[in-house]
């Protein structure tokens, strides 16, 4: 039966080729979108999503605009479930959504070693530490800009030296460049000097997230700036709002993708049974079953769907892997990481839509009238 399939599509090679070609389009736009998807998932869910908390400048949005006193953390930390209060200063180069966006974190080198979920691939910790102007960079901005330790970077007002490359098991993390706090504080235009962007907030064990929010802003609202506090997650998804609406309508160029691979598919798969009508005919009169030639024509749309999907499938994995993708906003980045489960989601849609598509031209080959089939001319 293989042989016999492969020779059904290898002659009319060009038919072939171009249902391919057209069905891994579709599956490298699907896997994109996917990507997008996994990634706003990723950076909105999770154990880090949940139990860490996100003290923010209350009606502010771009981290530039957002102003709290530094010495907000010492009343944070007295706040019950409370563990751990880390100052952060937070620079980006663009506010609104880019696919290059560049976005500093400064904070204590100590506490983004002991907090963060950071290896260091290249450089060292105690260099990181001991310079002021030191930056330890995400993999992912790093192929994108071509950075590699020992590197300097400049980018508006801030310039750093590069003492280390890290890559993390949280994708959004390799989008970020860490610095020391007072660096960012003290940077010529920047006129930070007491003030950070926001407070990231560690809770214990048995913290409820968001009672001790509520506690917090109680506690800071006789303060000098009034706060608004939610659990990180929920913070980011906010922040990205815009993009999570266009995210949202992307899910449905990804069935728009199937659909376009499901109706390639079944005009090749419904051509290829009408040029070959004859054909089953014949197999009929020497003994072929129709449920045998409905697996025949089940298996020739199934293989194409199949290769051409995976080949796209796998193209985007290349891609997305080389290019450290991310897409970002007001200082919160969406990853685009390949991953196992979008190979696997990939194929299986592939195969599933090769078989869907199979199905009505297998009927009409299994159902031929032998009689009226053979005296086409």
């Amino acid at each position: 039966m293989t042989s016999y399939v492969l020779k059904t599509l290898w002659r009319h090679r060009t038919r072939t080729l171009l249902t391919l070609t057209g069905a891994a389009v579709a599956m490298f736009v699907f896997c994109f979108v996917g990507s997008v998807q996994q990634g706003l998932h990723r950076l909105t869910t999770g154990a880090d999503a949940d139990r860490s908390l996100i003290v923010f400048q209350e009606s502010r949005f771009c981290p530039t605009s957002s102003r709290l006193p530094e010495d907000y953390a010492r009343r944070i930390k007295d706040v019950p479930g409370v563990r751990e209060v880390m100052p952060i200063q937070v620079w980006t180069n663009n506010c609104r959504a880019s696919l290059d966006i560049v976005v500093f974190n400064g904070a204590d080198p100590d506490q983004i070693r002991r907090t963060r979920p950071i290896e260091l691939t290249s450089g060292d910790w105690q260099t990181f530490s001991s310079r002021r102007d030191a930056a330890i960079v995400g993999r992912n901005v790093a192929r994108r800009r071509g950075l590699k330790t020992g590197d300097q970077f400049s980018i508006g007002e801030i310039s750093v030296q590069v003492t280390g490359i890290f890559e993390s098991t949280v994708p959004a993390e390799e989008n970020l460049i860490y610095t020391s706090l007072a660096f960012l504080q003290y940077t010529r235009g920047l006129d930070a000097a007491g003030l950070v962007t926001q407070h990231e907030v560690l809770l214990t064990d048995d913290a409820d997230p968001d009672r001790v929010a509520a506690e917090i802003d109680a506690e800071l609202r006789s303060g000098s700036v009034a706060t608004r506090t939610r659990r990180k997650g929920a913070f980011q998804a906010n922040t990205l709002s815009d993009l999570v609406d266009l995210i949202g309508f992307a899910h449905w160029l990804g069935y728009a993708c199937v659909a376009l691979v499901l109706s390639l598919v079944a005009t090749t798969t419904v051509m290829s049974v009408q040029d070959r009508i004859k054909e089953y005919a014949v197999l009929q009169t020497i003994g072929v079953r129709p449920m045998r030639a409905l697996r025949l024509v089940l298996a020739e749309s199934t293989l194409l769907c199949v290769l051409g999907g995976s080949g796209g499938t796998l193209l985007a994995l290349a891609v997305l892997g080389a290019g450290g993708f991310a897409i970002g906003a007001e200082g919160a980045t969406i990853s685009f990481q390949p991953s196992l489960g979008l190979a696997i989601n990939g194929i299986l849609v592939s195969l599933v839509v090769g078989l869907a598509a199979g199905i009505t031209p297998a009927v009409q080959a299994a159902s031929v009238p032998i009689v009226a089939a053979l005296r086409q001319t």
